[in-house]
């Protein structure tokens, strides 16, 4: 059934019990954002001096105005450094601005000192996870050492973010089977290309493959970004990425999918207008719960947030 934004607003009073898993108010949270400073006596390992796009200072207030006219209420920091630490940069950003919700930063399981940082970061309540890469979690798999730290983590009931390609997908469903207390966030539904077309066979059954495993998320993320067309022209249409978020619907369905525009990434390819305009357009069609589950309540599981 299609829902008008006027519809959503007034069924709002329909669902006192859903919103408030979350919050007393609907909330939209953000799951994916990156937020750096390039002019800091340090600098940045990322993005490289050379990207006239993304080099230059990406901040909360840039942020909290841009996203002002969608509702958007909050978000969660990705990390964008393997700098130890800037996990602390991000946190004192956290700490100074209210948009920030949590952040996931950057450890390295498997390595000496994860022990004692997991110990130091996991104290501090803003801090909700790590984000590692698909080729990391290829190998670590294999090592004693990396599946403690994992198994560390978990406990520790934080969430951990998995960035890469499709192939990733069956080392990620073998992950959560190993660890079933972990909670883990697919980003940007593995990277898959999107052409208008109904998706690869293999990534929709490793999508598929992911979503029965109940201690598994996904980020309905990198959504333009997906069709790889750079410099604003990524097709504005949602049925251009409808056959794609459809199998990631079925596969996650409405309790196990969260939003994120991975800004300012995604600006090389459509505005934040845009990115959020084809997400609010999938979900309003699938109905209120959904709308109010993807945009806000669901983060709040992935990540174990905080009320606020």
């Amino acid at each position: 059934m299609m829902h008008t934004r006027r519809e959503f607003l007034a069924g709002l009073a329909l669902a006192p019990a859903l919103v408030a898993e979350a919050t007393d108010q609907p909330q939209i949270i953000d799951t994916h954002t990156h937020f750096y400073d390039p002019t800091r006596p340090e600098g940045v390992p990322w993005p490289g001096k050379n990207d006239k796009l993304l080099y230059r200072k990406v901040l909360p207030d840039e942020f909290a105005k841009l996203v002002k006219p969608h509702g958007v209420t909050g978000t969660v920091v990705v990390e964008a450094s393997p700098w130890p630490k800037d996990n602390d940069w991000l946190l004192d950003l956290a700490k100074r601005e209210p948009i920030i919700k949590g952040i996931v930063g950057r450890l390295f399981p498997g390595k000496a000192k994860f022990a004692n940082e997991l110990n130091r970061l996991k104290k501090e309540p803003l801090f909700r996870g790590i984000r590692i890469g698909s080729g990391e979690l290829k190998t670590g798999m294999e090592n004693e050492a990396y599946r403690k730290d994992i198994d560390r983590f978990a406990e520790a009931e934080l969430t951990l973010d998995v960035n890469g390609g499709p192939e990733m997908l069956t080392d990620v469903a073998r992950l959560a089977k190993d660890f079933p207390k972990l909670r883990i966030v697919v980003n940007h539904m593995a990277n898959v290309a999107i052409d208008g077309k109904v998706p690869p066979e293999q990534w929709r059954k490793d999508i598929v493959a992911c979503g029965k495993q109940t201690n598994v998320w996904c980020k309905m993320s990198a959504l333009v970004e997906g069709c790889r067309m750079r410099d604003g022209k990524a097709p504005k249409e949602l049925a251009f990425y409808r056959p794609t978020l459809e199998v990631l619907w079925d596969a996650f369905g409405v309790q196990r999918i969260v939003y994120g525009s991975n800004w300012p990434v995604s600006d090389a390819f459509a505005t934040y207008a845009t990115v959020f305009a084809l997400a609010d357009e999938f979900l309003t069609a699938k109905g209120m719960e959904a709308r109010i589950r993807v945009f806000g309540t669901n983060a709040f599981g992935a990540y174990g947030l905080t009320k606020s």
